[in-house]
């Protein structure tokens, strides 16, 4: 509040105000509606949809410019329109006027979209004639000074200390083991019969071979999969691109 009264106060000092000074008043304080309760907002946005304000019509000055379907009824259509849109966008496009530029245009070369769409044998091949027969380029005209020394001979760089030192490695041998920690165990052998003995290692081996087996089929048609996919995509690919 001294805020807005030192405005005021300066505004009737000045012996001479001007017409947008008397029309528009320095207001810089918040609007009402920031420090308004959370109930008047809600009865206010309930107003407002059930009985909106009636305002008279819009009265435009500037010339309207046809920008097409807005982004937000374009968001709003259903995943089959867009479809449907972009499929009849490459089959029969959309015939615009020629584009009339008022700057001048600027010979950059080759776009980066370009280069990205191009196979990899295309990049390749480039690569190989730049470094067989590389491209002679004028002479670089540098508008700025030299630098003769990079770091000032006042400097003094000194390595690290752990590249200095060149010592062998020393491996400590382990702690001991206290002797109450040991206990000794008596191991007393069991005595099995022969079918006993064999039945488990032949049973186990199984298993274990059928399990692997079914794995590698698994992994077999996952690798099978995407190779496929893969060779699908580029098919696909190359044929957009025909």
């Amino acid at each position: 509040m001294s805020y807005r009264s030192n405005a005021a106060e300066a505004w009737y000092s000045d012996p001479q105000p001007t017409t947008a000074q008397l029309e528009t008043p320095l207001d810089l304080l918040p609007p009402p509606s920031l420090t308004q309760p959370l109930w008047r907002s809600l009865v206010g946005n309930l107003r407002d949809t059930f009985a909106p304000a009636k305002l008279p019509p819009l009265e435009l000055t500037s010339r309207p410019l046809n920008v097409g379907l807005p982004l937000g009824d374009r968001l709003s259509l259903p995943w089959f329109r867009t479809v449907f849109t972009n499929i009849g966008d490459v089959i029969s496009p959309e015939i615009l006027p020629p584009l009339e530029l008022e700057s001048r245009p600027v010979d950059v070369g080759e776009l980066i979209t370009d280069q990205l769409s191009h196979f990899w044998w295309g990049s390749l091949l480039r690569n190989l004639a730049d470094r067989v027969s590389p491209e002679t380029m004028p002479a670089l005209n540098l508008t700025s000074k030299p630098i003769v020394d990079i770091i000032p001979k006042s400097w003094i760089l000194l390595p690290l200390w752990s590249e200095v030192l060149d010592t062998p490695k020393v491996f400590y041998p382990d702690k001991p083991k206290p002797a109450e920690g040991v206990r000794p165990v008596n191991l007393q052998p069991l005595a099995l019969s022969a079918e006993k003995r064999e039945a488990p290692v032949a049973e186990l081996t199984a298993a274990d071979l059928l399990r692997d087996l079914r794995r590698s089929r698994v992994r077999q048609r996952i690798w099978v999969g995407l190779a496929a996919a893969q060779i699908l995509y580029m098919v696909l690919a190359a044929v957009g691109k025909l």
